[in-house]
């Protein structure tokens, strides 16, 4: 993003001083540039210097977006006039092209990454539920995956208005189930009893563990570790069955950091037996710093612990 803010500033005394002559160059270049900074960047033009020219700025934005997304550089118009520049993308879910109808939700989520936080839908993530409800079940993939993520955003805000709202979608059109599905993955990592009734999960379910582990139970940074278990039905009837695992990072002193993994979604039949098993580095990341000492894991399953085991990471130089 810095590297876009520089090319933006770059282009200032190359283009025409008059902002509408600009924005005639830029429209003109943008079908040359790659799909990337450098269309990212002349989004982030129009971001920087047409505030004071909203509509030919909004309309802008909504043409640059085909060739490189411009989620970036609605933000400050979001800013400065929520409910305009709210009003003017939810004429955009109306558009033929699926990159503009993805830009009209993407441009609002609450919690954009690499994105800044806009005052009003910190405030309030659920403003651009308009937006949402026209788009809940779109034709395109591009545009249902930023819609699920959008609603993904505003569950780790307001949960409850999200399960109120999702309960009342159709669920006979499999576009918005495919939403509902994606957007609720927060929610069901939790366990969330209410998230697990809308795709059709009890909460808990009446299976038994054979044996949980977790392979090798010492490992080194850069090494993989390897889970398994037997999953085996208690009832005569089918169930359908979401396994997740729980890694609790170790931290400094003494301390320990929890993610959940997704692992398999799948329908067991009465009585049978399935055995699972799913491996994984363990590796930095620039959001995640491993520290040696004990890293618990446990097996979830529809929402509960079923069993818990876990692995020694050695220091450095160990």
């Amino acid at each position: 993003m810095e590297r876009v803010r520089h090319i933006a500033g770059a282009l200032r005394p190359a283009l025409p001083a008059d902002y509408g002559a600009a924005l005639d160059v830029i429209g003109a270049m943008a079908p040359r540039l790659t799909y990337g900074f450098q269309a990212v960047a002349v989004t982030e033009y129009v971001a920087r210097y047409g505030l004071d020219d909203f509509d030919r700025s909004m309309d802008a934005l909504a043409s640059l977006t085909r060739f490189g997304t411009a989620e970036f550089a609605i933000r400050p118009y979001l800013a400065q006039d929520a409910d305009r520049a709210l009003a003017t993308m939810t004429r955009w879910t109306g558009s033929d092209d699926a990159h503009v109808r993805r830009l009209a939700s993407e441009g609002g989520r609450p919690r954009l990454p690499w994105a800044a936080r806009v005052p009003a839908l910190k405030a309030d993530p659920t403003r651009a539920a308009a937006i949402l409800e026209v788009l809940k079940a779109d034709p395109s993939l591009y545009v249902r995956k930023s819609v699920a993520n959008h609603l993904n955003d505003i569950a780790k805000d307001r949960p409850d208005w999200l399960l109120d709202r999702l309960a009342d979608w159709p669920q006979d059109d499999p576009h918005t189930v495919w939403i509902v599905r994606h957007a609720l993955r927060t929610l069901i990592k939790q366990g969330e009893p209410r998230a697990l009734a809308l795709i059709g999960v009890s909460h808990g379910a009446a299976v038994t563990m054979r044996g949980f582990t977790v392979d090798p139970p010492v490992v080194r940074l850069g090494e993989r570790i390897v889970m398994s278990t037997e999953i085996t039905s208690a009832s005569s009837d089918a169930q359908r069955l979401v396994v997740d695992y729980r890694v609790h990072y170790a931290r400094g002193g003494g301390k320990s950091a929890a993610k959940v993994f997704k692992w398999k979604t799948f329908d067991l039949a009465g009585r049978d037996t399935i055995a699972l098993r799913i491996s994984q580095i363990i590796r930095d990341f620039s959001t995640r710093h491993h520290h040696a000492g004990r890293h618990e894991v446990e097996l979830i399953v529809n929402g509960q612990t079923m069993a818990t085991s876990g692995f020694e990471l050695l220091a450095v130089g160990e």
